[in-house]
């Protein structure tokens, strides 16, 4: 592999300005296919075959006016004044009158003639049933829906929308987040390298790729349905990975021309040596996310397939696209900025670490993790375990407007409803009846609803083509286990409730579908796990020929997840960080913990093969299994250090966001990177492998016979160019 790469890089190298003009018209192309398409993501999750799709597929083919999206309007009143007052009440007739003219309505409900009016005189209840599914209510639609309740406003009626869809619920996507990890990875990669050219560079070309990514993403919604948090992950991994493997091709050309070896040959060598290892890593993010497509959810499988297609983009320009920068850049990236160590002396950090790595602060940290092996080892499992105990309590379920931000209306409505109704009214469930004659028919199976326990009241909606649709009102929240409880106990008793009647009862609803979605996550939870696990062993085995490394590597990983799942349950799900973050406490999203799995194994499995292959680089050279864990790990300190403050920055950074499912995702991809590069891969690999020594390259030789040897440390390569009088890369000259 190092060999077919060396010789990538030195094409693109030499055709610098071909490369760089063909990733400009990719990105250029994208934008224009993006604009022209007008593609939109979305923020519906639904999943074929639970019962909550079957209801919905069948309002859809016999009820459409009940199939598609719906709005709860809620009207209030503050003070002496009561939604019943003349003037109040005429205004929200008058916008309940407008609704109803609204292009893609199907029904509208009437607070005063369907009883939605609080005891207390202050909201009143409203809906919207619209006839198109939620990502296809157009953006006129809700606009008109608007301007619908301006006369309610006008009156002075405060209007709030919950519900599948509404007025604002797409918010439009904040840079800042993006900005702000832009600048704190500029400034890492400038303390690192100490050049500001060396640190512009895998910035300017993470970016490239990140254009060409989000606008072929953008282009593709015009013609299939993608999830906004699709293009959030996208993003996150785009620039974080990006900017990861051209730090670690950067850093190895650096160090290259430092040591004397010519541009050319030096970005050449980079890639072959350090390239190896960027292939190895990112191949294992991409299989790991497009894996995600074995848990059968389309919303997840698209997520994963962007996410995936973003960190591809950045391998290709990593591989091309960073090669020809190098070669545009010259010797600018080994020139230092003058920073002091101390008075009299005018050495800079960055140009010690590079040519004296055994002074740097990775080596000693390195030698002290050697050194106390077994109390380090020990007490980081410890920490991680600890870290992970919260996770035994993780309960999976989908956002409400309980979740939102105060000033969003979705949470205005979800707290007026709850104050004056109760929070069961927040999650109302469709309980739909095949096989009725007429609406009449269906009144027993309504008064058998409302005799089950946890019901506040059932009422029929409407009845038409033998399907009959009865409103359930729990007397729990939509994300309280009894409203689950209830929606289990309505499916299990549906014979006894539909009696005599015939009907087929299908229970459906938002609420219903998150509930389903959540069941179908928690079950594909499992199976995804082995997948995973399996994924890890085999290609850490074929990367480094031995067993005990992947072995080890995969003990690390849910070690680093667990603990990570456990720190998000504490943050967000027990409200600890209810203060810190803005957020209030809520079940755990129910994708999170399979989207998790996915990314913090891809970037786990990353740092494993940058730190491991640079401690089996120096084995196989001076055979000391300890030093070579010394060495090895104080060499691979620093860019490992640098790779992870990255992807850590830019995680935290979106959480300066107020879509509560953003923060989370941003707080456990951050908890998960950090914990993995600096408790697993920069301590407890070490250690372990300090432990068990030499015997951590072991295997039998009928192994060896079968196990193709990838050569990601560039081990072939370095000899092969040594031999024909090319220029050493720094590890096999003195410094």
């Amino acid at each position: 592999m190092s060999v077919y790469l060396y010789r990538l890089a030195r094409w693109a190298f030499r055709r610098r300005r071909l490369v760089l003009l063909v990733w400009v018209l990719a990105a250029g192309l994208a934008i224009t296919l993006s604009a022209v398409g007008g593609g939109k993501t979305d923020n519906t999750f639904t999943v074929p075959g639970t019962e909550s799709q079957q209801a919905t597929n069948l309002l859809k083919a016999k009820l459409p006016a009940l199939g598609g999206g719906q709005t709860q309007i809620v009207f209030a009143t503050r003070g002496a004044t009561k939604v019943t007052d003349p003037a109040y009440r005429a205004g929200i007739e008058a916008s309940i009158a407008k609704l109803k003219t609204v292009p893609q309505v199907g029904l509208v409900s009437d607070p005063f003639a369907a009883k939605g009016i609080s005891q207390s005189g202050h909201v009143a209840l409203g809906s919207v049933q619209f006839t198109a599914q939620p990502s296809d209510v157009k953006k006129e639609t809700l606009d008109a829906v608007e301007a619908a309740v301006v006369p309610a406003r006008d009156a002075g009626v405060e209007v709030e929308y919950s519900g599948s869809v509404y007025p604002g619920w797409q918010t439009a996507v904040s840079e800042t987040p993006e900005l702000i990890g832009l600048v704190v990875a500029f400034v890492i990669l400038s303390i690192t390298f100490g050049a500001l050219v060396a640190a512009g560079l895998p910035i300017l070309t993470a970016l490239i790729g990140i254009v060409v990514t989000l606008m072929t993403v953008t282009a593709l919604a015009s013609v299939m349905t993608i999830a906004s948090t699709s293009t959030t992950v996208a993003m996150m991994l785009g620039l974080s990975c990006g900017i990861d493997y051209g730090l670690f091709i950067l850093a190895r050309h650096r160090n290259n021309l430092l040591v004397g070896m010519s541009i050319e040959e030096s970005a050449a060598m980079a890639a072959g040596t350090a390239g190896s290892s960027v292939v190895f890593a990112a191949l294992t993010v991409i299989i790991a996310l497009c894996g995600l497509a074995v848990v059968g959810i389309p919303f997840l499988s698209v997520m994963g397939f962007a996410a995936a297609g973003a960190v591809l983009v950045a391998l290709l320009i990593a591989l091309t696209l960073m090669p020809a920068m190098l070669g545009f850049a010259g010797n600018k990236v080994a020139r230092f900025i003058s920073t002091p160590l101390r008075p009299g002396h005018h050495e800079s950090v960055a140009r010690i670490a590079a040519t004296e790595p055994e002074h740097t602060f990775g080596a000693a940290w390195a030698r002290f993790v050697v050194r106390f092996r077994v109390p380090m080892l020990i007490g980081g499992t410890a920490l991680l375990v600890v870290l992970a105990l919260p996770l035994l309590s993780m309960e999976l379920g989908l956002p409400s407007g309980s979740s939102k931000p105060e000033g969003n209306t979705q949470r205005k409505a979800y707290d007026l409803t709850t104050d004056n109704f109760g929070a069961g009214f927040n999650g109302a469930l469709l309980v739909v009846a095949d096989g009725v004659p007429d609406g009449a028919a269906a009144d027993p199976i309504t008064a058998e609803l409302a005799r089950i326990p946890g019901v506040v009241s059932a009422t029929p909606l409407s009845a038409a083509n033998q399907v009959a649709v009865i409103r359930v009102i729990p007397s729990t929240g939509p994300n309280d286990e009894a409203t689950a409880d209830l929606v289990h106990r309505i499916r299990n008793d549906r014979a006894a409730i539909a009696g005599t009647s015939g009907a087929q009862l299908l229970v459906g609803g938002t609420t219903a579908s998150n509930i389903d979605v959540s069941a179908k996550l928690s079950s594909a939870l499992p199976v995804f796990l082995i997948v995973v696990v399996g994924l890890a062993f085999i290609l850490l085995t074929l990367a480094f020929r031995t067993i005990l490394v992947p072995i080890k590597s995969i003990i690390g990983f849910l070690l680093s997840v667990a603990a990570a799942f456990g720190a998000q349950v504490a943050m967000f799900q027990w409200g600890w960080g209810e203060q810190l973050f803005g957020i209030t406490p809520s079940q755990t999203i129910s994708f999170l913990p399979i989207l998790m799995l996915a990314i913090i194994f891809g970037l786990s499995s990353d740092y494993e093969v940058f730190v491991v292959s640079r401690i089996k680089e120096d084995f196989t050279k001076n055979g000391d299994a300890l030093k070579a864990v010394e060495r090895g790990t104080g060499l691979a300190a620093r860019v490992v250090t640098a790779a992870a403050l990255i992807m850590f920055s830019i995680f935290v950074a979106f959480m300066f966001t107020d879509d509560p499912i953003v923060k989370a995702i941003g707080f456990s991809f951050a908890a998960g990177v950090f914990l993995d590069a600096f408790v697993v891969r920069l301590t407890l690999v070490p250690a372990f492998m300090a432990i068990i020594r030499a015997k951590i390259w072991y295997h039998p030789k009928w192994f060896g016979r079968y196990i193709p040897d990838l050569d990601i440390e560039g081990d072939r390569l370095q000899h092969r160019q040594g031999a024909s009088g090319a220029a050493k890369t720094p590890d096999e000259q003195p410094v």
